[in-house]
């Protein structure tokens, strides 16, 4: 289960139907509440995942929001302030 950035959302089920927790690999019955998660918004590859699983996964850093994901790939940002000193002195 590798991706490098996740949708989540919350989600329950009324159909009587047991998935398996990909994160912890126990049974998980639809009709709690529990997550859907996606891996880098491929919906056919979406897994159902206790919340608990999602939540400690997430908090290991393990399970990156898009967005989350993008501002990693850009380095840490510059403060506006310091940025506009920098442009100002080239002029």
């Amino acid at each position: 289960m590798s991706a490098a950035w996740w949708d989540m959302r919350r989600a329950t089920n009324r159909k009587p139907a047991t998935y398996t927790c990909p994160l912890c690999n126990k049974r998980l019955l639809a009709m709690t509440e529990h997550a859907l998660i996606t891996p880098e918004g491929d919906a056919s590859r979406r897994r159902h995942a206790h919340l608990d699983c999602v939540a400690r996964a997430r908090a290991a850093g393990r399970l990156p929001t898009r967005s989350e994901w993008q501002r990693a790939q850009c380095g840490p940002r510059e403060p506006l302030v310091a940025k506009l000193r920098r442009v100002l002195r080239r002029s």
